[in-house]
């Protein structure tokens, strides 16, 4: 791993992206992996809100207590899908109500895996015009998300990097990218988005995990490319997990240390509310707690 980038430690700023739990047990695991991670001074913590919807009050419920009982600051996943404009008015006045000045503004997918697109026909029909709606009611910050490797339901790069320009121009601040595991591939987009005159921050999702085959599988639904060289480190170990562990945290710190050497001084990582294998990167980059960490158990 190169030891370039590691003096520019605290000018990295970190984000962690977590999903609302459905079991008690669940839950439990959320809250050690965000009160462990909380040391670390995040940006912001993101919650996810699932397709059509279907988590929206576990999301709310989450990102309230956060607000409640916690020093950071969430922002909320919203989606277009499912619901008509002022169902979705009403999820963002609550959020409002709640202390949430942050929003991941986002199309989002069918409640059905795999199905096609298509907005409700009272509802907000794209996010540039979710993000219109969201800035009319009130003063949040809105992210969006970013593709380096392409949506999968786009015609090229191009129409997305022309799609992320129509949401900055309806009031994004910040575009987190889908997780690649190609680092040039990051490099190349910032490139692309820069010269189309995009001048926000463009944050690359790290997915830092030892359940490689699920990986595949949600890097196959997105749209994500698993090189060869990532592939070859997991063979043979399917029942090694703790081998697992040490080339998951390998991979994701030397990915985050190659994105800062191309100037990158942000990074949101997609936790999957395991807090370990993150806290341990951001350890390796040079971040560190002001107290001493809640161990995860």
């Amino acid at each position: 791993m190169s030891g370039e980038p590691m003096n520019k430690a605290q000018a990295t700023r970190v984000s962690f992206e977590f999903f609302p739990p459905k079991t008690p047990e669940m839950e439990e695991t959320l809250w050690r992996s965000i009160r462990r991670l909380e040391s670390l001074r995040p940006e912001f913590v993101s919650v996810t809100y699932g397709a059509g919807g279907s988590t929206r009050e576990r999301t709310h419920a989450t990102v309230k207590r956060i607000v409640q009982e916690t020093a950071l600051t969430p922002a909320a996943h919203l989606t277009c899908v499912g619901a008509s404009r002022e169902e979705v008015n009403e999820v963002i006045r609550s959020y409002w109500d709640a202390g949430v000045r942050h929003i991941v503004a986002l199309r989002g997918d069918m409640p059905e895996l795999g199905a096609p697109y298509h907005p409700h026909p009272q509802g907000y029909q794209s996010t540039p015009e979710l993000i219109d709606g969201i800035r009319k009611i009130a003063d949040f910050e809105v992210s969006v998300s970013a593709y380096p490797e392409g949506h999968p339901e786009s015609a090229s790069i191009d129409a997305d990097i022309e799609l992320l320009k129509r949401k900055v121009a309806a009031g994004a601040t910040r575009a987190i990218t889908q997780f690649a595991f190609d680092t040039e591939c990051h490099a190349r987009f910032l490139e692309r988005v820069r010269r189309a005159g995009i001048t926000v921050p463009i944050v690359p999702g790290i997915m830092p995990t030892t359940n490689f085959k699920g990986t595949r599988r949600m890097a196959e639904r997105c749209g994500a490319s698993i090189p060869k060289w990532l592939a070859d480190y997991y063979i043979g170990l399917d029942d090694d997990l703790e081998t697992r562990k040490l080339i998951a945290a390998y991979v994701a710190a030397e990915q985050v240390s190659r994105l800062r050497a191309y100037g990158f001084d942000r990074i949101h990582f997609y936790t999957l509310n395991q807090a370990d294998l993150t806290f341990a990167i951001c350890h390796v980059i040079g971040l560190r707690p002001e107290h001493a960490p809640v161990l995860a158990q």
